[in-house]
């Protein structure tokens, strides 16, 4: 199990994935896509993604948005886990 972050850790951690919104032990990204199936393509992507690293983001899809958030449950926070996916995530996007 990965240890949560404490607040000088966290903030440098935050500074790697700058397209994400820090919310209550949490972080949050909104991916906007021309259309649907984008959207959809990208979750599967994700999904792949998220079951090769054992860390699976909360995922919301309204029509052509994709909202994201990540935390670890079992530390109730942000951990190195949560950080390495944003950080993935941001890859797939770009």
């Amino acid at each position: 199990m990965s240890e949560l972050l404490e607040d000088d850790d966290l903030t440098g951690a935050l500074k790697k994935c700058p397209e994400w919104d820090y919310e209550k032990k949490a972080i949050t990204r909104t991916i906007e896509f021309e259309e649907f199936m984008e959207a959809i393509d990208f979750v599967n992507d994700l999904a792949e993604i998220a079951e090769e690293a054992q860390h699976h983001p909360d995922i919301t899809i309204k029509h052509t948005k994709v909202f994201l958030k990540l935390t670890t449950a079992d530390v109730g926070g942000l951990t190195e886990l949560d950080i390495a996916l944003a950080q993935r995530v941001d890859n797939l996007v770009d």
